[in-house]
Formats: C-alpha cells, structure tokens, sequence
C-alpha cells in the first residue's frame, strides 16, 4: 500500500513546476503502478500550450475555470469544477486558466518526475529520461 500527503510533498522533489504553475507527483514511474498521478495548479491567466506525443493523460478539474483547445480541430471545451478531459490521441493542446485551476492528472506511461517540457510542450519518451 502506498499512502502520501499532497501537503507533506510540497518541500520535495516531488513537487516541481515553472512560474505559471506547480505539479505535485503523488505517485510516479518508480512506484510502480503502470501510471502517475499528479496534482497540478496552473496560475489565473496562463496560458500553456502541451503536445504529449509520448504519454496519455486524463486530467479532472477540481477547483477553478478555463479552456482547452484542440490545436488539430480548433475546438475548445470549457474547464470548470467536475469537467475531466483525457488526450486519448495524444492531442496538442493549448489549455488557458481564467482563474486559477486544480487539476488531478494521470499519465500513462507514468513520468518518472525527472522530466521537463521541451519546446514543443511534450516530454521525452521515458526511455530518453535519465
């Protein structure tokens, strides 16, 4: 069993992000669940454009309201409390918070916490992360 405290990770490092937002990793590649789930907070009017080529990801919305779009469709969907979106086709994105968002995601294959965006808002393949 593995049991973890969100507020007891925010000095580790498993908590990690940039100026617009943080991400505390509550379970990674390494605990060996076959995903990682994630707490992220994404700061009111950012706006963030991600391209998961390599991962899968489902993501709730908790607390806060925005939008995603689409970048292949030019859909945008609404983000408020009880809204989950899932990148089944490994969608480029570009998510916007109006206020501040609390998201919970999962990703699949889980991200070893070692990973960074690159310029094209994906992470590396889990076998290029040392």
């Amino acid at each position: 069993m593995i049991v973890r405290d969100f507020n007891k990770l925010q000095n580790t490092d498993r908590h990690v992000g940039d100026a617009k937002w943080t991400s505390t990793r509550l379970l990674l590649a390494d605990d060996g669940m076959g995903f990682s789930f994630h707490i992220t907070v994404l700061e009111a009017g950012s706006e963030h454009t991600f391209h998961y080529k390599h991962h899968f990801e489902s993501v709730y919305c908790m607390k806060g309201k925005g939008s995603i779009t689409d970048l292949a469709t030019g859909e945008t969907h609404e983000i408020t409390p009880g809204v989950m979106y899932a990148l089944n086709l490994n969608d480029k994105h570009i998510l916007r918070a109006e206020e501040e968002l609390h998201m919970a995601c999962c990703f699949n294959p889980p991200v070893t916490g070692k990973e960074v965006h690159r310029e094209d808002g994906s992470y590396a393949p889990a076998e290029e992360v040392a």
